[in-house]
C-alpha cells in the first residue's frame, strides 16, 4: 500500500474505512458548508516571499505555549467522538501527539473518558463545552485538574448546535428510530474493517466524560439530545467568572473571530484565544478564519496568544498562519482522517511530515526558527 501523502490522500483513505454517517460527520459543515470551504480557501490565498542564499542550517522548529515545549507550533485540536474512528482512538492519537512532541487537547465528548486518556501516562490538554448543568462543569473541571491538566480550552462558538443537513442525510442524526438504526447498520455491514476494528473490539462505545451525568448509558444518540437539551444558549461573558472561580490554570477562549471579542477576551483575563468558526460547523456566513486572524492579531496580539484552527491542511500552511501571526496552530481534520485511516501510526507519520513541510518552507522563505517567521513573510503582490 502507498502511504498517503496530502489530506485529499488520508481523506480518501478515511472515506473508504469508515461507515458513511462517521465520515460525513467528520468531513462535513453545517447548512450549506460555506464556512468550511471559506477556511480552505483563506489559507490558500496566502502567498510568501522566496528568499534565497541565507543560511538555515541551524533548523529549530519548537516553540514554548502556555509554558510547555513544543516541537514544532501544532497541536492536535478536540475532536467529538474520536475514539469511532480508530479503536479508543483517543489513547492512540495522544500517543502519536507525544512521540512527535506536540499537545492533543480531548474534547469533553470523547469515546475516551479524561481519565482513560490520563492512563496513556502522557500530559494532555482540555476541551470544555458550557452546560446547563454547572455542578457537572465544577465536577468535569476538579477530574481533570486532578489527572494533571493544565490547560483549558473553553469553547465559547457553540451556544446551540449549528445545522448540519449532512449528518441528517448520512443518519447521524435522523432519521430516528428503526429506520435511522437500519440505515447505519447497513454502513456499518458494508465497511467490515472498522466493523471488527472498532464496532466489536473498540467497546465500550460511550462518550466516557459524560457517564456520571447520564446513568453509565451514553450512546451516540443519547450525546446528540444530551447536546440539544444542554448547551447553554444564555452563557455571556459574566459566565467566565464561574469558570475561573473552578479552574486556576491557563483559560484560552476557543470561537472567536471578531477583534471587539479577542479585546474582551484579553480584559478578563484569558490567557490564549483560538481563532476559529468551528471548523465551518456552525455559522455558516462566516468568512474564513485565516481572512479574521490579521485583525484580531492586530488589536490582541501583545496581549495574550492567538492561535488559529480551520483550514490548515500541511506543514506549508502552518507556516502560512504564522506569517499572519498566529504563534501557534491547531489542526481536526486531518489528524481525524489519519487515525481513522491508520490509527497512532498515521497520525504519528502525519506528524512528522508536517514537521518536514513546516523545515521546508522556512528554508525556502530564509528562515532557519520559527521564531524567524512573522509578517515580513508574506508576499502581497498576490
Amino acid at each position: 500500500m502507498v502511504w498517503p501523502h496530502s489530506f485529499t490522500d488520508l481523506r480518501d483513505a478515511a472515506r473508504r474505512r469508515l461507515p458513511r454517517f462517521l465520515f460525513d460527520y467528520v468531513d462535513g459543515g453545517s447548512i450549506d458548508e460555506l464556512a468550511l470551504a471559506r477556511n480552505s480557501a483563506a489559507v490558500r490565498a496566502v502567498t510568501l516571499r522566496q528568499q534565497v542564499l541565507n543560511d538555515v542550517s541551524a533548523s529549530d522548529l519548537s516553540t514554548t505555549l502556555f509554558g510547555q515545549k513544543l516541537a514544532m507550533p501544532l497541536m492536535l485540536a478536540p475532536i467529538g467522538m474520536g475514539g469511532l474512528l480508530a479503536r479508543r482512538g483517543e489513547a492512540q492519537a495522544i500517543r502519536a501527539a507525544h512521540a512527535n512532541g506536540v499537545p492533543m487537547v480531548a474534547s469533553t465528548v470523547t469515546v475516551c473518558s479524561a481519565e482513560e486518556i490520563a492512563g496513556t501516562g502522557l500530559p494532555f490538554w482540555f476541551q470544555l463545552y458550557m452546560a446547563k448543568d454547572r455542578a457537572f462543569i465544577a465536577d468535569l473541571l476538579a477530574r481533570v485538574k486532578a489527572l494533571g491538566c493544565n490547560t483549558l480550552f473553553m469553547t465559547v462558538d457553540l451556544p446551540l448546535p449549528g445545522p448540519r443537513w449532512r449528518d441528517q442525510r448520512s443518519g447521524l442524526s435522523g432519521p430516528p428510530g428503526l429506520r435511522g438504526q437500519a440505515r447505519r447498520w447497513r454502513e456499518i455491514l458494508a465497511h467490515p474493517g472498522w466493523a471488527w476494528d472498532v464496532g466489536l473490539h473498540g467497546r465500550p462505545h460511550t462518550l466516557g466524560n459524560l457517564v456520571p451525568i447520564m446513568n453509565g448509558k451514553v450512546r451516540m444518540g443519547d450525546f446528540l439530545r444530551w447536546s440539544g437539551q444542554n448547551f447553554d444558549p444564555s452563557v455571556t461573558w459574566k459566565d467566565l467568572a464561574f469558570i475561573r472561580e473552578h479552574w486556576s490554570g491557563t483559560l484560552v477562549l476557543k470561537g472567536i473571530m471578531d477583534p471587539a471579542d479577542a479585546v474582551r477576551a484579553a480584559e478578563i483575563g484569558a490567557d490564549g484565544i483560538v481563532v476559529s468558526n468551528h471548523g465551518g460547523r456552525q455559522l455558516d456566513a462566516t468568512v474564513g478564519t485565516a481572512q479574521a486572524l490579521p485583525d484580531i492579531v492586530a488589536a490582541v496580539g501583545d496581549r495574550l496568544t492567538v492561535l488559529i484552527d480551520g483550514g490548515i491542511r500541511n506543514g506549508l500552511d502552518v507556516l502560512r498562519m504564522l506569517a499572519l501571526g498566529a504563534k501557534g496552530v491547531m489542526i481536526g481534520r486531518p489528524w481525524a482522517f489519519a487515525l481513522a485511516a491508520g490509527g497512532q501510526a498515521a497520525v504519528s507519520r502525519m506528524l512528522a511530515q508536517y514537521a518536514l513541510e513546516l523545515r521546508s518552507g522556512l528554508a525556502l522563505t530564509g528562515c532557519a526558527r520559527v521564531a524567524d517567521a512573522g509578517p515580513h513573510l508574506l508576499d502581497k503582490r498576490a
